[in-house]
């Protein structure tokens, strides 16, 4: 089979007919008669956008070019019409996790069920390890129920909300599976997460997405794989502290549902993988005596425009296009100060999210379900944060700086966990927004929105970088910063402030007092401060179990 790359094709392609236009393209490219064209297989395709007035497809796809080998070594010889490219195609073969070895009767636990977590835990699974896995929140489909509850106006349940639970804050997000990072194990986790029930799509689209409508399905079916293969999960059951001996792990303190006291686990391994939000184990992390940092990291508001604008601007007169959907962006700028200010997580089609997990503070974040079919587009603003904004040298001052932000925002929005909300225009202009406007942008934020003026609840150097950046980011994106648009606070939760300081090569967490590296502790994923987003966390869990697998199998260090 051969591959053919960097092709050209209509929009069209991607309706109905699609296939008929792209085998009549291959055949073109490649200089053979489109009879002779099979298997036709797309792998890849993304929006060529640059110039609006010629906005198209560049797509993969696999085919066979009928007839024998030498005929398909002939056509890769004598190429095809550039930019396209063609290749023998070479197949995926799956992924597979070490095997621990049969005498290896240490049992890991993993503590967290977020994308680092749950394939972790699945690798360790699939390896024959038998994972304990400890998450503090409820299985997704409680979750769900507690979610809902909360968004209709209900008490804030601490342990089950958008940021804890099965499936971790990325359950309740776009679901966007798009990285930074250049390694083989993405193709990975495309392929673990379509065997789970993610569309196929996600195997071929340049910025595939699962909608979190989807992921709640996807999660389930990665547990109940987990289960299958030996591993034990316990839901509501949080980490309350580790004990350690001579240097290394011991055991770990639980708490379990209803439980007048913690329970005493044996853990010589454990896999860390505690998310972006869980404060209270940064805590236990510090006074167990392991090794943290500070990190950079940036705080914000969500702005929501009308999906119709962000479509116009990226597509042009193309926008209307069936086979386009929603368009997204991604937005930076440097400012005089040197400061940065971007966009993150954008949702197409989404609604802003109440994502609080404390009480007493309000935070938010996006989210889009599979179809990205709502009225407004939503994103963060983000400014950057670091080392110098934060007082003191507590290592955990990033987080007692998210924690005034959210407390400030229930405060300013009545203490009804409503989420302040401004005006583009209004923010700009220095006054406050005075309740909705006919023909502007309406809050999608399920618990309502408390009009104020932000610059009252942010801190006073964010505020003005955002000022200053609107303008700025509004030359990159037509109407970013229309008058109409609404901002809502407050964005704290989009990455870790903090990172549990690991080995490179063990991957084991250092002591903060003798700097051993062979603790027994696996910081994980995102709120370890080693990913940032599904894509990467989900990376990182599988790096993550295989550093395990190797420890388990190294004999009498981990035997139980």
């Amino acid at each position: 089979m051969l591959e053919i790359s960097n092709l050209r094709l209509p929009l069209d392609a991607g309706l109905a007919q699609g296939e008929r236009i792209a085998r009549k393209a291959v055949a073109k490219a490649v200089g053979v008669d489109v009879s002779r064209i099979g298997g036709l297989r797309l792998t890849k395709r993304s929006v060529d956008a640059r110039k609006k007035n010629d906005v198209h497809f560049v797509a993969s796809y696999v085919f066979e070019c009928a007839g024998s080998l030498e005929e398909e070594e002939a056509v890769v010889a004598r190429g095809c019409k550039p930019p396209a490219h063609v290749k023998v195609y070479e197949s995926y073969g799956g992924y597979e996790p070490p095997r621990v070895a049969a005498d290896s009767d240490a049992r890991p636990v993993v503590v967290g069920t977020g994308p680092a977590g749950l394939f972790a835990a699945w690798a360790l699974a699939k390896a024959g390890a038998r994972p304990l896995v400890l998450e503090r929140g409820g299985c997704v489909e409680d979750r769900l129920r507690s979610v809902a509850r909360f968004n209709g106006g209900g008490v804030l349940d601490p342990e089950s909300n958008i940021q804890f639970g099965e499936g971790g804050a990325g359950t309740f997000s776009d679901g966007k599976l798009t990285t930074n990072i250049k390694n083989p194990r993405c193709k990975d986790v495309l392929h673990i997460f379509a065997a789970a029930g993610a569309p196929e799509e996600i195997l071929w689209q340049a910025k595939p997405h699962i909608g979190t409508d989807l992921l709640v399905g996807v999660v389930r079916r990665m547990r109940e794989d987990i289960i299958a293969a030996g591993g034990e999960v316990c839901f509501d059951t949080r980490l309350e502290s580790m004990r350690f001996s001579e240097g290394a792990l011991a055991s770990v303190s639980v708490r379990r549902p209803g439980a007048a006291s913690c329970e005493e686990v044996p853990a010589r391994l454990l896999v860390l993988a505690c998310g972006h939000s869980a404060r209270d184990t940064f805590e236990a992390v510090r006074d167990a005596g392991l090794l943290m940092e500070r990190k950079p990291f940036s705080v914000g508001v969500r702005i929501e425009h009308p999906q119709k604008l962000v479509d116009r601007a990226q597509y042009g007169k193309a926008a209307s296009h069936p086979a386009l959907g929603a368009a997204d962006y991604k937005l930076a700028v440097h400012l005089d100060d040197g400061r940065g200010v971007y966009t993150f997580c954008m949702c197409p089609g989404g609604e802003v999210v109440c994502a609080a997990s404390e009480e007493g503070g309000v935070c938010v974040n996006g989210m889009s379900r599979f179809a990205r079919d709502g009225a407004n587009a939503n994103s963060a603003v983000l400014v950057g944060i670091d080392e110098s904004d934060l007082e003191g040298d507590d290592v955990l001052a990033g987080v007692e700086l998210q924690r005034a932000m959210e407390r400030a925002a229930f405060r300013v929005a009545g203490s009804t966990y409503a989420a302040p909300a401004q005006y583009v225009g209004d923010f700009l202009a220095g006054r406050p927004s005075g309740g909705e406007r006919e023909g502007a942008v309406r809050p999608s934020y399920a618990r309502g929105v408390a009009w104020c003026d932000l610059h009252e609840v942010l801190p006073a150097f964010v505020s003005r970088s955002l000022a200053k950046a609107l303008p700025l980011l509004d030359r990159r994106l037509k109407g970013f910063s229309s008058a109409d648009a609404v901002m809502t606070g407050v964005e704290t939760r989009s990455s870790s402030p903090v990172r549990i300081v690991r080995d490179k090569a063990s991957m084991q967490a250092l002591s903060a007092t003798s700097g051993r590296c062979d603790t027994g502790v696996f910081p994980c994923g995102e709120g370890a401060g080693y990913a940032g987003g599904i894509m990467s966390a989900a990376v990182d869990g599988l790096r993550v179990a295989e550093a395990v697998i190797a420890c388990m199998n190294e004999g009498d260090r981990f035997a139980s």
